[in-house]
């Protein structure tokens, strides 16, 4: 078996956990015909594999005043600019995703403010480093 091989068991496991996964291995091992015992060392296996990487929550970023989200391609002015930027990006409180992406570009953010103001003042202190195009969040439909 390689590393990175699961079998259907384990890939029904995983998609339970990405649906909830504040499921206990007994309620899991009920949907999958085993016992939690056996799901716990199947998921100990797939975090060891590092095909589970940690675990997360979904949450609503209105109810604790997060009311801008913007989606933000950025373009760098010079090659040195990318470790600053990253490290830039990394530590600010506002950016929740960053990704260097190929294409038109160089990184493409999440961005969560809690208003137009806040939105202004960071896409500010972003101008040191290159330019940017914003795209505002309307509405999530998945």
């Amino acid at each position: 078996m390689t590393p990175y091989l699961i079998d259907d068991t384990d890939y029904r496991i995983l998609q339970l956990l990405i649906e909830n996964s504040t499921l206990s291995h007994k309620d899991i091992g009920a949907e999958v015909h085993l016992t939690g015992q056996a799901v716990g060392a199947r998921i100990r296996r797939m975090r060891e594999l590092e095909i589970i990487e940690g675990y997360t929550i979904r949450w609503n970023p209105l109810r604790i005043g997060q009311n801008m989200h913007a989606f933000i391609t950025v373009f760098l002015s010079t090659n040195a600019a990318h470790l600053p930027f990253q490290n830039f990006a990394k530590n600010h409180a506002s950016v929740t995703e960053l990704y260097r992406i190929s294409g038109e570009g160089c990184y493409w953010m999440r961005v969560r403010t809690v208003n137009q103001e806040a939105l202004t003042a960071f896409l500010d202190e972003l101008l040191r480093y290159g330019n940017y195009r914003v795209n505002l969040d309307m509405g999530q439909i998945k």
